[in-house]
């Protein structure tokens, strides 16, 4: 799985904005490692700087000084709508007749096609192939004869997907949620302003406090002076589709999403794991480091009752080496595991190893994995995994695997185990997901382990009565 993207944006009284966007960026950089960007506005003009890479390697002195204004918005992207290039990096500019409008999305729509249709033929022309210039575009267009919140509430009745934003039209920034809650979003507090990004763990970068999440179809408006936020319930639907994989994998263990801290969810994970699938072995230990937290409460949960199983770090992180899903190629891959894993022979030796981990896509990490454990004499090797298996892709803005490359997409969890080599295998319940983050699971999207997904995707079944709006020329 690749990861989605991260936004943020910032309204401050008397500082320049572009420092702390910075440092947002940096505490977002898991979110995406292809290109990190910068908008402010300085009250008369628009400054922009975006770049390819990493933030620390997109930004220099020079460039955050030139980025002048106490209001802006930032971005770190991973494509999962668009080309992987300059064209489609974030924050998205544009410049028409009532404005500047800079544009961060995290997400992905599933109808962009059909309304870049419509606004070609009414005369947009556009420069990239991603999603993200569509909602910009038609944005703008809608702000030529609306106000501010009517503008974005019509943007919202064309659009169709999930999509957290933070957007800036002249020198004020919004941040806005689709109405089913798909992507996160927060709203925080600073000492001279106040702040929305992807994830707590950006405000709390700044010395800030988390307010609240920002509401499934709720717009939230910061005061240009730093001094407040308007709140405009845009939109409101009977059930949310809250991802969870967001708690599973994608946010940091240290931010609050949803109301609830993910690193006590994965704990929480962890421990009904071993309700459900626990197994006793010698050792317990996490795939660093998205399993550790799991492992954490696995091994809690079987110690409870006068267990004795040791949790360990049975496995070395190099982590000088980049993700291995994203390497592009399978022999990369394979290779990449060998560089960044490796187990300390004395603590598997001749011993029953639990190996707990997240998720299993490919299934290429984990087959490494469980070969590397068992080279170095673990007597038994038995996987556990904290999320149930995946099946089926995402469209909501994870580039995960095709259902071709997805190892249990057409397997039974017989066959994955056989094919992984593992002693046993299993993993966790759906239902158990919704109990940890105390929610209905109809109130999460789970596309990725159903089949089944909360927007009207073609080709795809719903799980809930949901249709495309019609686009057409207002």
């Amino acid at each position: 799985m690749h990861e989605k993207c991260g936004v943020v944006g910032v309204s401050l009284a008397d500082r320049a904005a572009a420092r702390p966007l910075y440092y947002a960026l940096y505490a977002l950089q898991h979110r995406g490692q292809e290109s990190a960007g910068i908008i402010t506005h300085d009250g008369f003009q628009q400054h922009s700087h975006v770049e390819m890479g990493l933030v620390g390697d997109a930004f220099d002195p020079a460039d955050i000084e030139s980025l002048n204004g106490s209001n802006g918005i930032g971005h770190v992207r991973y494509p999962t709508a668009g080309s992987v290039d300059s064209s489609c990096a974030q924050p998205f500019a544009v410049s028409f007749k009532s404005g500047s409008l800079g544009l961060s999305h995290n997400g992905n729509l599933v109808n962009a096609d059909a309304l870049r249709d419509e606004l070609a033929g009414l005369g947009h022309a556009f420069t990239s192939d991603g999603d993200t210039e569509v909602i910009a575009h038609d944005l703008a267009r809608n702000l030529l004869d609306s106000g501010l919140v009517e503008a974005v509430e019509r943007t919202m009745g064309k659009i169709h997907g999930s999509y957290s934003l933070t957007v800036m039209h002249d020198d004020r920034v919004l941040g806005l949620r689709d109405p089913q809650g798909n992507r996160p979003l927060c709203l925080g507090e600073l000492e001279d302003g106040y702040v929305l990004a992807s994830e707590s763990a950006a405000i709390d970068a700044l010395d800030g406090e988390l307010i609240r999440d920002v509401k499934p179809g709720e717009l939230v408006v910061l005061e240009p002076d730093g001094s407040g936020y308007s709140t405009y319930q845009l939109t409101e639907l009977d059930n949310t589709a809250h991802c969870f994989f967001e708690h599973v994998y994608f946010a940091r263990p240290d931010s609050t999403i949803d109301g609830e801290l993910v690193y006590e969810v994965r704990r929480e994970l962890g421990r009904k794991l071993w309700a459900e699938n626990g197994i006793d072995t010698d050792v317990v230990m996490p795939v660093p480091d998205s399993g550790r937290a799991f492992a954490s409460g696995y091994a809690e949960a079987a110690n409870e009752n006068e267990g004795s199983v040791e949790f360990a770090e049975g496995l070395m992180k190099n982590r000088y080496v980049g993700r291995t899903f994203i390497m592009p190629t399978q022999d990369e891959r394979e290779r990449a595991v060998r560089l960044k894993l490796n187990p300390i022979k004395s603590t598997v030796e001749d011993k029953t190893v639990t190996l707990i981990d997240d998720s299993i896509v490919r299934g290429t990490t984990s087959t490494q994995l469980v070969e590397l454990l068992r080279d170095v004499g673990a007597s038994e090797v038995h996987l556990r995994i904290g999320s149930p298996a995946i099946t089926a892709p995402c469209y909501m803005g994870i580039d995960m695997a095709t259902r071709e490359e997805l190892i249990a997409a057409d397997r039974t969890v017989e066959e994955v185990r056989n094919e992984i080599d593992a002693d046993s295998l299993a993993y966790l319940s759906p239902g158990a997901i919704a109990d940890a983050l105390d929610t209905q699971r109809n109130d999460l999207c789970m596309g990725c382990i159903t089949g089944e997904y909360p927007y009207d995707i073609d080709g795809e079944p719903t799980d809930r009565s949901v249709r495309q709006p019609v686009i057409a020329d207002d």
